[in-house]
């Protein structure tokens, strides 16, 4: 029980957790934690509020950056362009057009150290929303925390590492699903001992919900991933106990109130029973954490301002639900990346949900009801029936080979579509309420000079590193990558040499070849 009172604006004193007689004994902080993953939640200390941040240069991204945190942000989110993404340097010609684009371009550690310039990475956590190169981004941001002096036995933050979800729903895969799992689950081993605190993976239903599908389909295809990274680390010879510990997910938080919920809190029921029929003994590694970004496919163009209103209701949405962490997106997100103002008014929605609303008081507030009961029951009940279709099939990788998921999220994609453009479901602002178009909104645009400025610093960054070492380091590269070894100290190896994110990616290309 915590020390602290708290208590209603009338003085009424608010207990921890409560009961009541419906007969609902399950307490916060026990399996299989439906209520919550911790016994206090937000009355130990509030979710991390993260604002996903990064485009054009690594400067302008750094500036951004700075900003977050002296307005309050407690961990930083960063966003990669679409080069970075696919493994491909600045200077490509398959970058043209793109580079900084929809998040900041890294090209090799020089980049990474101007992203976190003037930050100390052991004072924050850093979630990386990268899948297909983030073996070489993480391997940049522990090369940093090394020439910084910190301990990385403490160094914390997140690598997305979610490539399933990737063949199923958004397309920046690189190499063969049998690939990508290997380098998945090296990541996995070298962290357990190199990096220990560190979330190697956050299996990620958003990309999922943004590309359609329905609620139900975001958990339970989010969930049949989660086993198949399970169950490849367990071929591996992995202990579930341990490597299970550093696995976290990520949701989105869509428009219908209760429904996402009930999403929230049946994942942790699920998840929970699923890694104890896989083996897991200690709940640390049966408790399902989540970081959550409000839905971007929800916000409008039109009438931009009742984003604010949208994300609000998405956000509390999250942490009624639980949630570890919380991205909440700019109500200018529609239009262009958010601007400073946008960004802002993003985080202080997460502020005054924290520090004023009194939501966070107890624990799990809404449990009991009998409507979020019966839909958590009703919405884990749905996501089975998917999930045991796909176990029939032979697990995630089989169904995605198999085109069942891509099936049915565009089945779902088309449906909803349908329902707005009938004016069955209401949007307001688009398909009701409308008036002519709001141009008071500031666009905010990335310069298209940003891929001449990236190339002529790969060119200097060539000229001045000892090349000879570098084509060493890849040579080793791709010689393990034909055995069974794990690769992640080798991309470390280059990283520090300053091999380019390019060149590591096509060492690894001409060993694993493309999908």
């Amino acid at each position: 029980m915590s020390a602290k009172k708290f208590k209603t604006t009338s003085g009424i004193e608010i207990k921890e957790v409560y009961t009541g007689p419906s007969g609902m004994d399950e307490l916060p902080g026990e399996f299989p934690f439906t209520r919550g993953i911790q016994k206090d939640m937000y009355r130990g200390k509030p979710w991390t509020m993260r604002q996903y941040a990064g485009f054009s240069t690594a400067e302008e991204s750094n500036k951004r950056y700075h900003y977050l945190l002296s307005q309050g942000t407690m961990g930083l989110s960063v966003a990669f362009d679409l080069p970075t993404q696919i493994g491909y340097d600045s200077d490509h010609e398959l970058a043209d057009g793109e580079v900084g684009k929809v998040g900041v371009a890294i090209d090799s550690l020089q980049d990474i150290e101007i992203l976190f310039d003037g930050i100390e990475l052991k004072n924050i956590t850093t979630s990386m929303t990268i899948n297909a190169t983030a073996p070489i981004l993480l391997a940049m941001y522990i090369a940093l925390a090394k020439k910084q002096g910190a301990d990385l036995k403490q160094l914390s933050g997140t690598v997305q590492n979610d490539i399933l979800k990737e063949y199923a729903a958004r397309g920046t895969y690189i190499y063969p699903p049998e690939a990508s799992m290997r380098l998945i689950t090296d990541v996995f081993e070298y962290c357990s001992k190199e990096v220990p605190k560190w979330n190697t993976i956050s299996i990620s239903g958003y990309h999922i919900r943004e590309a359609g599908s329905t609620a139900v389909q975001e958990l339970a295809f989010t969930l049949a991933n989660g086993k198949a990274y399970l169950q490849a680390a367990i071929d591996k010879g992995l202990d579930i106990n341990i490597f299970a510990k550093r696995l976290s997910f990520f949701f989105n938080c869509h428009n219908n109130f209760f429904e996402e919920i009930a999403k929230f809190r049946a994942a942790r029921r699920m998840w929970a029973h699923i890694t104890k029929e896989l083996g897991a003994t200690d709940p640390a590694a049966q408790k399902l954490r989540f970081h959550t970004q409000t839905g971007g496919s929800t916000l409008t163009a039109q009438q931009p301002m009742n984003n604010i209103v949208r994300v609000s209701n998405q956000a509390l949405a999250a942490v009624l639900g639980g949630t570890q962490s919380l991205h909440t997106n700019g109500y200018d997100e529609a239009i262009s990346l958010p601007t400073e103002a946008a960004a802002k008014i993003a985080l202080r929605t997460q502020q005054i949900i924290a520090f004023e609303s009194g939501v966070t008081d107890t624990v799990d507030p809404l449990a009991g009801s009998y409507f979020i009961e019966a839909l958590t029951d009703e919405v884990e009940k749905a996501a089975l029936v998917y999930m045991d279709k796909i176990d029939a099939m032979g697990g995630s990788v089989k169904a995605i080979e198999q085109d069942y998921m891509q099936q049915e999220i565009a089945r779902s994609a088309y449906t909803y579509q349908n329902e707005i453009e009938s004016g069955e479901k209401v949007l307001v602002g688009v398909n009701r309420f409308t008036q002519p178009e709001d141009t008071d909104v500031k666009a905010f645009r990335v310069d298209d000079s940003i891929r001449k400025k990236q190339s002529e610093k790969i060119t200097a960054l060539k000229s001045v590193r000892n090349n000879e070492t570098v084509k060493t380091c890849l040579q080793q590269l791709g010689d393990a990558a034909k055995g069974k070894q794990n690769l992640m100290p080798l991309i470390l190896n280059a990283v520090e040499n300053y091999a380019t994110l390019g060149e590591i990616a096509d060492t690894l290309r001409a060993v694993f070849g493309e999908y």
